[in-house]
């Protein structure tokens, strides 16, 4: 069982912002190899949804920003789920529970998303589709596409 928190910036203590800065490091810049600054100046503008298994451990985790935070309307970021409980649909249901949240924040609001192109099937599946032409662009040395979500219930 996955216990889900839903937390604004200020709402968090320095071991819980510990924790997320930490496993963002673990999944984006040592496993993906990806050297980029994580620490973007936007964590303090939005959300953050945490998911810990039954000991308390962080183990999913997404990033809610607040729109115009860069764009327009809200948008999902920096989504993962550690990597010993990938699989298992965990994915799934931490994109579903941030999608509620952004319906309920945000209604009636189409949210933005910077997918790994090669999860683009996944994001679809949760109803995203792609900006412009779908061509990748490199971010950090990853291919992401833009992606938006228009119809989004809570």
């Amino acid at each position: 069982m996955i216990v889900w928190e839903l937390r604004r910036y200020e709402e968090l203590s320095g071991d819980e912002l510990y924790e997320i800065l930490a496993l963002r490091q673990a999944v984006f810049v040592v496993e993906q190899r990806c050297a980029y600054l994580d620490a973007d100046g936007m964590d303090r503008r939005g959300y953050h949804l945490l998911g810990r298994d039954e000991a308390g451990v962080l183990i999913a985790y997404l990033r809610i920003l607040e729109p115009q935070s860069p764009f327009p309307g809200p948008s999902i970021g920096r989504v993962l789920v550690h990597r010993d409980h990938r699989g298992k649909g965990l994915g799934r249901a931490l994109m579903q529970k941030g999608l509620a949240e952004c319906a309920t924040l945000y209604p009636g609001t189409p949210i933005r998303l910077s997918a790994q192109h090669h999860l683009r099937r996944f994001y679809e599946s949760l109803g995203f589709v792609c900006l412009g032409d779908g061509n990748p662009v490199d971010e950090g040395g990853i291919p992401h596409i833009q992606m938006i979500a228009t119809r989004v219930r809570p």
